[in-house]
């Protein structure tokens, strides 16, 4: 070998070494962003990467049960027409319809606060402080029942206890019929739309749950998506959509077009702390627990609404309440039973820790969300909700004295 030569192989060597040794540099430094996500991902203790959600297709959400609302439909025995749906409208906003006279449905189910009345708890008949929050009435025609703790099995059936409960209307049907009577456009318009001579109580629970029909999800955005609006979801709310039917788990109780399971389930969810420091609030909460007949210890140790168990007694029932609709989750807060979550973060925090206090439903379990997904889902959920549903307050009847 020449010198030439020799010199030409040693500064080879060197620069093959110096490639390598940078190469291996690049491994080490992160530099590298494919290898590093991998190192990243299998190192102990590192933050994992989140792999992206994947988007189910319309087709796959279909075959889930998912998709916009059927058109609603009455019992036989209250078909729906536009003038009974107008009479409603008169005794939803009507204030006489409540033992006081001061008191009307939307007291408690407001247009502008997404048909409840914005409060963790129900603000409830005057001098009484109620239980529960306020749900929304959105949507409340698809609910087979009503109520947190699916009390009432009709519209109907859930205006009669809300007009005559005691820390709701507190209204006395015989005397609802008589200040009905002493107003000639009432009684005209009930002979219209029923054919009486006189308004009855029953006729009155038919057209309230008449107009409640009416009040329906309008313009969601999911909806528009399934319909095939590519453009009416954003890519979090697709994300969250994976993560609500995938990883999260949220369809396995929030299924359907109503997106709810319309079943009962102890979430454990933590106890509302104005039940401590509202006298109001402790009258109401035991006299539920005493009308409803429970056993005298846990009268005694009331701190918490027992949902379900009021109507069955069965300890498993303890803190189950009905699965509430997903749909309009954007405009209807605060949230649970007993309003204790502000907003929709708090809610998806909840769920991600796997819920609350023992007892709970055991589909409850930590998820492990990032705050990316997090976001993702609330996304999601806001893309469950449509415009707000304004209705004005209409003129009401006048009194006149009978001859």
């Amino acid at each position: 070998m020449t010198t030439f030569d020799r010199n030409v192989f040693a500064f080879t060597i060197i620069v093959v070494v110096a490639v390598a040794g940078f190469v291996a540099l690049l491994g080490v430094s992160g530099i590298g962003v494919r290898d590093d996500t991998s190192r990243r991902a299998a190192s102990p203790g590192a933050a994992p990467v989140d792999a992206p959600a994947e988007i189910p297709s319309r087709e796959e959400l279909r075959a889930m049960g998912l998709g916009p609302l059927p058109p609603v439909t009455m019992s036989a025995d209250n078909p729906l027409s536009e003038e009974k749906v107008e009479l409603g409208k008169l005794l939803f906003f009507d204030p006489r319809m409540s033992g006081d006279g001061a008191v009307s449905c939307a007291t408690c189910h407001g247009a502008t606060l997404g048909w409840g009345d914005g409060n963790a708890l129900s603000l409830g008949y005057p001098g009484t402080l109620h239980w529960r929050n306020s749900q929304t009435i959105i949507n409340s025609a698809y609910q087979h029942k009503l109520f947190w703790a699916g009390e009432s099995k009709s519209l109907e059936a859930q205006a009669k206890s809300a007009f005559t409960g005691n820390v709701a209307g507190n209204l006395d049907p015989v005397m609802a019929e008589e200040r009905l009577r002493q107003m000639p456009e009432y009684v005209q318009r009930f002979n219209e739309v029923f054919g009486a001579d006189s308004p009855s109580f029953d006729d009155a629970l038919r057209a309230v749950a008449a107009f409640e029909a009416t009040i329906v999800s309008r313009n969601v955005p999911f909806d528009r998506y399934m319909e095939g609006d590519d453009s009416a979801m954003p890519e979090p709310a697709l994300r969250g959509l994976g993560l609500f039917v995938g990883k999260a788990g949220c369809v396995e109780c929030h299924g359907g077009p109503l997106f709810t399971d319309q079943s009962f389930h102890n979430m454990g969810v933590p106890p509302n702390a104005e039940f401590e420091t509202s006298v109001l609030r402790q009258i109401t909460l035991r006299y539920q627990h005493r009308a409803r007949g429970v056993p005298e210890e846990l009268y005694r140790s009331a701190d918490r609404d027992l949902g379900l168990y009021y109507t069955t007694k069965q300890e498993a029932d303890k803190g189950k309440f009905r699965t509430p609709t997903a749909r309009e989750a954007g405009q209807t807060g605060p949230y649970m039973h007993n309003g204790v979550f502000k907003t929709l973060p708090e809610v998806v925090d909840f769920y991600d820790r796997g819920g609350g206090d023992p007892g709970k439903d055991p589909l409850l379990r930590p998820l492990g969300l990032s705050q990316q997904e997090k976001d993702d889902i609330v996304e999601f959920l806001l893309s469950l909700t449509g415009d707000a549903i304004i209705v004005e307050p209409p003129d009401l009847p006048e009194y006149e004295v009978l001859p």
